[in-house]
């Protein structure tokens, strides 16, 4: 989770998009106890690769998130961005015995436990167009027999979701620092998928693990739509509801998240609407929308929106992406 998330600008300027909330909760959190959830047995550690300069507190909330999760968690930096291979061997002294690679602008469902007896697990989606993913190519087995990078003629519409599972770390720690001992890059950059290629043709048997959804949250448009489904798979948890909330001739249409202390006054707020903490919204009509704690709505008609920490917004009708502390008056 070290990169600096240009597609999901202005929102990553201050925040790492990989903490950047959805229904309440920064995206990596999710992923952590969605993974968790499927593993299976206990998880020992986390491993957290992030970039030097995300600072003290970062590091203190990831700490936090992988011991809700009952496991130890570390912190590693990745200071040049050199690929995927690279990314994951920055934290090599994590990885060994049983060990899940996960990227952190991605959300799943799934209705399964995995099968830690499998040598390795690909998880991937079947979707529509595929010229822009990684793809894998499966025999009569449901056995993973090639790896092919954004294909544009079809060969498979299995996009690989950016989740493994190696039974054997330190085998991938291995072929891993092989890439890196003996410069083996592609595009300039050394990838996982390679390592992946080597280990196949020793012999590995790599398996599909299939979700029932793939959720992304690489820029505005899909983070919103993530937003919606995942206040729709918890539509009515209590965890969606905060503390201390001021509601003053105000309707909520669930489903919503709607945190500590947020005041509502002559609003309309949902479907699908995230509101931080300490939110307040006064004459206001939003809909399917993210806004981070501290924001202050007024006079507003929102729909499909992100709004930063502490933004202000008073005014008509909007379809806005606008970053911490902005203003906005029409």
């Amino acid at each position: 989770m070290a990169g600096k998330g240009k597609r999901m600008r202005p929102h990553t300027l201050t925040t790492a998009k990989p903490l950047l909330p959805v229904a309440g909760k920064p995206i990596v959190q999710r992923l952590v106890e969605d993974i968790t959830q499927v593993c299976g047995e206990k998880v020992a550690e986390i491993a957290f690769i992030i970039a030097p300069d995300f600072g003290a507190e970062v590091e203190q909330n990831l700490i936090r998130v992988a011991e809700s999760q009952g496991a130890k968690g570390r912190i590693y930096y990745q200071s040049e961005a050199l690929g995927t291979a690279h990314a994951i061997m920055c934290a090599k002294d994590s990885i060994t015995g049983k060990t899940v690679v996960a990227f952190a602008d991605t959300l799943f469902k799934a209705d399964f436990v995995m099968d830690t007896n499998q040598e390795g697990v690909i998880w991937v989606q079947k979707i529509e167009d595929p010229r822009q993913f990684g793809v894998v190519k499966l025999d009569a087995n449901g056995v993973i027999t090639d790896f092919v990078e954004k294909p544009q003629t079809f060969v498979s519409d299995l996009a690989i979701i950016g989740i493994y599972y190696f039974k054997d770390g330190d085998y991938l720690k291995r072929e891993l620092q092989y890439l890196l001992d003996n410069d083996i890059r592609e595009k300039g950059e050394y990838q996982l998928t390679n390592a992946l290629e080597n280990m196949k043709a020793k012999g590995t048997r790599f398996t599909p693990g299939k979700v029932t959804e793939w959720l992304d949250c690489g820029n505005k448009e899909a983070t919103v739509y993530t937003n919606q489904r995942v206040l729709a798979f918890d539509s009515g948890k209590s965890t969606l509801k905060g503390n201390n909330i001021s509601n003053t001739n105000s309707i909520v249409i669930e489903p919503c998240y709607i945190g500590d202390g947020v005041e509502l006054n002559n609003a309309v707020v949902g479907p699908y609407v995230s509101l931080g903490k300490n939110c307040k919204l006064e004459n206001t009509i939003i809909s399917n929308s993210i806004v981070q704690a501290g924001s202050k709505l007024k006079n507003a008609n929102i729909s499909n929106s992100m709004i930063g920490l502490a933004a202000e917004v008073t005014g008509k009708s909007y379809d806005l992406s606008i970053s911490d502390y902005s203003q906005i008056s029409v």
